[in-house]
């Protein structure tokens, strides 16, 4: 990158340290900040260090936000005696947009991964156990994605949590909606046949 300016080619390394950014993407970025009027470049470096300070896990579900209590668990209508284990915050997103959960969740902030030497204690997997010791919950719904890292997750906790006597159920996997089982992986088909229901 010897081309560009210093601040440039600092910017676009950055960029380019971003997930799915690529170097070209990472270019085009830096560029068009370039090209930005001062103001809106201000506001968007004030918007990134905004986030960095103020964003943090929330008290009871390890959710990211900015109080005590994110959104979800500080609203009462929601169900507390049923919480949602999922991977990622971006993960609850997907769940409410299905409009159909009314429960809490919980954020782990990660999957069980012995090839990245992520083990129990590096996700929120104790916090998890705290919440079920105190607050009455009746269910919980393991929804970490169907890799093999989420799976085993998945197992690990319900392993855990069966000497609370909290049932442990696991989202269902298998053939989209719409989709055409010509083009559907052997791992998929087998989890739909696994999930079949009685109609």
């Amino acid at each position: 990158m010897d081309y560009y300016a210093l601040p440039i080619a600092n910017l676009i390394e950055q960029f380019s340290k971003l997930p799915g950014i690529g170097k070209k993407t990472a270019q085009r970025l830096a560029f068009y900040i370039l090209e930005m009027e001062p103001l809106e470049a201000e506001k968007l470096a004030a918007a990134i260090t905004n986030a960095k300070e103020k964003v943090h896990l929330c008290s009871k579900c390890c959710n990211l936000t900015d109080k005590e209590l994110c959104n979800i668990c500080s609203d009462d209508r929601r169900d507390e005696s049923i919480i949602c284990v999922v991977e990622g915050a971006k993960d609850i997103i997907a769940m409410e947009r299905t409009r159909e959960y009314k429960g809490l969740y919980h954020v782990l902030h990660g999957v069980i991964s012995p090839m990245a030497n992520i083990g129990p204690d590096e996700i929120k997997i104790k916090e998890l156990l705290n919440r079920i010791q105190d607050d009455g919950v009746k269910e919980v719904i393991l929804a970490t994605n169907p890799t093999v890292e989420g799976e085993a997750t998945a197992l690990y906790i319900a392993k855990l949590l069966k000497p609370f006597g909290v049932k442990t159920t696991r989202i269902a996997h298998g053939i989209p909606v719409g989709g055409d089982l010509d083009y559907l992986d052997e791992i998929t088909l087998s989890k739909a046949l696994e999930n079949r229901r009685e109609l």
